[in-house]
């Protein structure tokens, strides 16, 4: 088999959906893009090969629309919206991002069409979820990362500097994956019953529940965490983590570079010798005060990182990243994002796939999913679909039966 989800058909409707239907497509689902005669909004969104603004030349659209077949419908027409219904009549899963009641309106959803498929698990994606006051509000990544809370917990320790929120149009990532562990629950439970059902799926709750320690620390503790630079949040102040290296590179060095285990602690103090760096982190005050709980060990751990962080500004990023993780510590380079293009890792992984790119006479490189199934491996099966390119291939198959 292809892919651990291969036998399964599926389509995906809406602007905010690709990353679930690029997880089920890229599984080996038999997958349909709908669109609209101009196309989705990631058509239209850069970058774009040769910074041409061509509505088939968006990588971020190849990307995302990996192994899917693409055809365009108006919905308003007669005719499109009974392909439309043919098309559902046929799928098992269908993962709806139109807004709140969109397709409801045409007669074209949920609840019109699964009377005639009860088997079909339908996921819808939206800003607010289908019920409650916030319904028919709209949304972007900005406000969605915004409201659910994240950007609170990243930034800078300089609190006079505003919050940060990643790139990559997260929160879309976000509702993408919990909608597929939901559409994958429902399956199994299909499996024993033979129904489908109805996925809510609210990015703003998905996002909202994704926020690492910041909700139990205040539900529990009614304590707000505190971005920090390079770190993750905390309500206290925790040691700096983000070293210069003295090539220029900066190095992420987890807990200012304190070993988490005390049998770790003597390897990074030979390290340090061998360099004539160790200070006088062999007293042994630091040891117990950081793994015995004898003394201060917040003042320990600040002392032990600042001597790390002098010995860091002698060395080659490499060697630091090398030596530490032969050490188990966890320390890395922080990466340029094109640097990992050439790292060999990704080679001995076969990490990365060469593909066509629509609008490119050249390949590119694809990241491939971040697992591997033994007995079902995914594929790249093909390149995202130009606007309506299958729609003789796929009417045809419903013509034909």
């Amino acid at each position: 088999m292809p892919g651990p989800l291969t036998g399964l058909t599926a389509l995906e409707i809406g602007d905010r959906g690709e990353v679930a239907g690029k997880l089920l497509a890229d599984a080996g689902v038999e997958l349909i893009r709908v669109e609209a005669p101009e196309g989705a909004r990631t058509r239209h969104t850069g970058p774009f090969v040769d910074d041409r603004p061509d509505r088939d030349a968006s990588l971020r659209f190849a990307y995302l629309n990996t192994n899917k077949r693409g055809v365009t419908l108006n919905l308003a027409e007669s005719a499109d919206a009974a392909r439309w219904r043919a098309l559902v009549a046929r799928a098992d899963i269908v993962v709806d991002s139109t807004d709140p009641g969109a397709l409801d309106a045409l007669g074209l959803g949920h609840d019109a069409l699964a009377g005639d498929s009860p088997s079909i698990v339908w996921c819808a994606i939206t800003p607010f979820g289908l019920t409650g006051p916030r319904r028919d509000w709209t949304t972007t990544d900005l406000v969605s990362m915004a409201l659910g809370g994240p950007p609170m917990s990243t930034g800078y320790d300089d609190h006079d500097l505003p919050p940060i929120r990643a790139d990559g149009e997260h929160s879309f990532w976000m509702a993408g994956e919990y909608a597929v562990a939901g559409i994958v629950a429902a399956l199994l439970q299909r499996t024993l019953t033979g129904q489908g059902q109805l996925i809510d799926v609210s990015i703003h709750e998905a996002v909202a529940c994704t926020t690492e320690g910041a909700f139990e620390s205040w539900e529990y503790r009614g304590r707000i965490n505190q971005r920090q630079t390079g770190r993750h949040s905390a309500p206290d102040p925790t040691p700096p983590s983000q070293f210069l290296s003295g090539d220029g590179h900066y190095m992420q060095i987890l807990g200012g570079g304190v070993p988490r285990r005390k049998h770790l602690y003597p390897l990074l103090l030979e390290w340090l010798d061998e360099h004539d760096a160790a200070q006088d982190l062999h007293d042994p005050v630091y040891s117990r005060a950081l793994y015995d709980g004898e003394g201060d060990a917040a003042a320990a751990n600040r002392h032990v990182g600042e001597v790390i962080r002098d010995f860091v500004a002698t060395q080659p990023a490499e060697a630091l990243y090398r030596r530490g993780q032969s050490m188990h510590l966890p320390w890395g380079i922080v990466r340029w994002p094109e640097e990992n293009l050439d790292d060999p890792h990704w080679d001995d992984r076969d990490f990365f796939v060469e593909g066509p790119v629509p609008g490119s006479p050249d390949p590119a490189r694809y990241p491939r999913a971040g697992y591997r199934f033994t007995a079902t491996p995914v594929e790249f099966r093909r390149p995202a679909p130009r606007l309506g390119e299958h729609n003789a291939e796929v009417f045809g198959e419903l013509e034909t039966g």
